[in-house]
């Protein structure tokens, strides 16, 4: 039996793990001058902290959660979202008694979802993400819009649309969901299946649906933006002046809901419109509600998540990933003594910071030129009975062909002089 990895999953190999380093150290560059601390949290969790945050009207519940029941009877899910498990590990490590705001965020974040694989988007996929307790203040939405964009600017990725939106907060859009549904109950019959399940419960999935007979149906539906209360609406408004204040243009998109129930007041997706992948890149808003929700003090947050398999393709699809430092010096030697004193070298190479390589295969002397060549290093090293005896090593410029002949005493300090 042949083993494949899962559908839907897939590996990073060797060859390209240094795309995703590369992301992930521009990532937690960023987050140290925004002055956000990393958290980690299980892959696995109580499922009842899904369906409360979440939401059981949801398409990630509804549809796509990897759930099964564990060897001790307990329903467990593997994580569809970053917010739900920082919320919890948020609440039991009792964070809310600390010096607010608290600004988190996490990195290559495992999250499971079961749904059609698709380009940069797969049933198990990573996302980075931020979180923010304790700051009721829209300045604190337009930070993580910022820091967004500031990624997407540093990664050279252009053409992007930021799209805000508010819906309202437990005050405001019980209002909202009864006109909603008035002008929705007209075309209730034509609704798919999904939608119709929602309207009672919650109308407002209803405008997130993908379903092209839908989307027809709610183009023409109230806006929640007419209908939100004083608080509501002061909170956008400080949100677009300080989006003005930080000169990020954005645009007002009132079908934006995102598709999970804990957001309230802000929501925001950032759109590339250039390119060879077109889409959401990135989505988010405010939860002021998540924590009390969960069994926990009412405390706002607000935050946002990213998946990084389509961050990969968006940022590849502007200019290359640069590829990772090349090998300094490989050190070929042919004999015992030689390997004993190549080994010397390269542990002697390696605590100056050289970075260099050497045989454990038993290669001859070309078949190690060839596979130096291909590490792409810059200069071998050649080590043989007769260097040994003579005390030095042949150092060959593998780009111009040059072949300096050096002392092995003075070997690592004349190898950092010509790397540096």
């Amino acid at each position: 039996m042949q083993y494949q990895v899962p559908k839907g999953m897939r590996d990073v190999t060797p060859k390209e793990s240094y795309k995703w380093q590369y992301i992930e150290g521009i990532i937690r560059d960023l987050c140290e001058v925004y002055g956000f601390n990393e958290t980690r949290t299980p892959v696995l969790e109580h499922t009842e902290l899904f369906l409360r945050s979440v939401g059981d009207t949801t398409d990630v519940v509804q549809k796509e959660m990897y759930t099964f029941t564990d060897k001790g009877d307990r329903s467990v899910t593997l994580k569809p979202e970053g917010t739900a498990g920082v919320a919890r590990m948020f609440m039991e490590a009792k964070l809310f008694n600390e010096a607010q705001p608290t600004k988190m965020y996490y990195l290559t974040c495992p999250v499971f979802r079961y749904e059609k694989p698709q380009a940069g988007r797969l049933r198990e996929h990573h996302q980075f993400g931020v979180e923010v307790y304790g700051a009721p203040r829209a300045s604190v939405d337009a930070e993580c819009i910022s820091i967004a964009l500031k990624l997407f600017e540093t990664l050279g990725i252009s053409g992007l649309s930021v799209n805000v939106n508010s819906i309202g907060c437990p005050n405001c859009r019980p209002a909202y969901n009864e006109k909603l549904k008035q002008y929705l109950a007209a075309n209730y019959d034509d609704l798919c299946e999904t939608c119709r399940t929602r309207f009672e419960k919650n109308p407002l999935r209803i405008l997130d649906c993908k379903e092209e007979k839908c989307k027809k149906i709610t183009a023409g539906a109230p806006k929640m933006l007419d209908c939100l209360c004083d608080d509501c609406a002061n909170h956008f408004e400080e949100l677009k002046s300080a989006l003005e204040a930080m000169g990020i243009a954005y645009n007002v998109d009132p079908m934006i809901v995102r598709g999970l129930d804990y957001y309230t007041k802000t929501v925001f997706e950032i759109i590339s419109t250039e390119g060879q992948f077109k889409g959401t890149v990135c989505g988010g808003g405010r939860y002021d509600g998540l924590l009390e929700q969960l069994g926990g003090p009412k405390m706002p947050g607000v935050g946002f998540g990213l998946g990084m398999e389509r961050l990969l393709l968006v940022a590849e699809s502007f200019r290359p990933i640069p590829l990772p430092r090349p090998v300094g010096v490989y050190i070929a030697a042919m004999g015992e003594a030689a390997r004993k004193e190549g080994m010397r070298l390269v542990k002697e190479l390696r605590d100056e910071n050289v970075k260099a390589e050497f045989d454990h295969v038993g290669k001859s002397f070309k078949a190690q030129f060839k596979y130096a060549d291909k590490l792409g290093a810059r200069f071998v090293a050649i080590l043989g009975d007769s260097e040994i005896e003579q005390g030095i090593a042949k150092l060959k410029n593998m780009e111009k062909g040059e072949e300096l002949t050096v002392p092995l005493s003075k070997f690592v300090a004349t190898v950092k002089n010509i790397l540096a």
